[in-house]
């Protein structure tokens, strides 16, 4: 007759190791659970990911695992204090912006014009000596690149390595303004100004029917921050053209580099901007993308 085998008995060492495996694995498993986000832009984002997410899985065991004192000290030893991090741009902006794409009250306007201001290291407003546009909140979408001088094509037009903004093609008229010089006198500063262009319905403004010369001098090149809320993504623009038509639903149009710089050059290429003056009566602040300024 076959002797039934009794269990082996374990060693405390043996037991230890058993109980605490299971506890590994179980607190790995919920780690990986709570922090699936987060280790997965780990493992995407970060080179030699796989090592990187099981150093972050471990580290988190170890810190909820080890008694806080002994924790607390761990890391006061191994990691410099973290400074903190600035609050992103489009999460301030969050508060004041309405749900639906519509102009701004004065209130959300004047807030907005100061948070932009601190934020981008310049004098930001709504309007200039009174003048303004007819609402600094709406849709912006993609426009085509403008004849600078007479002659200009799309093979003249771009520099090398920016082919990518061929394919937006070039507008059969100029723009509002008419061309930014002459094919003799094309200057740094007006290859600048049509790249980064915005059309603006002018001609809705209040009083331009009235005051129609004084407003289009004021217009013209005038320079303005446009920001795309939901991204943060910003730069500085200024007024080479008037448009768009209201029939096409959008409040305003941006170079193809203006589009591509807001982060709204594929798809649809239309989105919600802020589009805010930009006070530089001695014009030293550049035309382009721009950052915040971290708090």
């Amino acid at each position: 007759m076959k002797k039934k085998r009794l269990p082996k008995q374990l060693s405390h060492y043996q037991f230890l190791v058993r109980e605490w495996t299971k506890k590994h694995q179980k607190a790995r498993r919920e780690l990986s659970k709570k922090h699936q986000e987060a280790l997965s832009w780990a493992a995407e984002k970060i080179p030699d990911r796989g090592k990187i997410a099981s150093s972050a899985i471990g580290a988190l065991m170890l810190s909820s695992t080890l008694p806080a004192a002994t924790a607390g000290a761990s890391q006061a030893l191994e990691q410099p204090p973290i400074a903190p991090q600035p609050v992103p741009i489009k999460i301030e902006l969050k508060a004041d912006i309405p749900q639906s794409v519509e102009p701004l009250t004065n209130d959300q306007e004047q807030k907005i014009a100061s948070l932009l201001g601190t934020r981008f290291g310049m004098s930001i407003k709504p309007g200039i000596d009174g003048k303004r546009l007819n609402r600094s909140y709406g849709l912006i979408g993609a426009e085509q690149h403008l004849m600078r001088y007479p002659g200009d094509t799309m093979d003249t037009h771009l520099a090398p390595g920016q082919e990518m903004f061929y394919e937006s093609g070039m507008a059969s008229g100029r723009g509002a303004w008419g061309y930014f010089a002459s094919v003799d006198g094309l200057t740094p500063k007006d290859i600048e100004r049509e790249k980064w262009y915005i059309a603006v319905p002018t001609f809705e403004s209040q009083d331009y029917a009235t005051r129609t010369k004084e407003y289009s001098d004021f217009f013209k090149y005038r320079k303005m921050l446009v920001v795309n809320p939901k991204t943060g993504q910003a730069v500085v623009t200024d007024i080479a053209d008037a448009g768009p038509a209201t029939f096409t639903g959008k409040h305003l149009g941006g170079s193809p580099e203006v589009m591509y710089a807001l982060g709204l050059a594929q798809g649809p290429r239309k989105g919600a901007v802020l589009y805010f003056f930009i006070d530089d009566p001695s014009d030293t602040i550049s035309l382009g993308p721009i950052k915040p300024k971290p708090l």
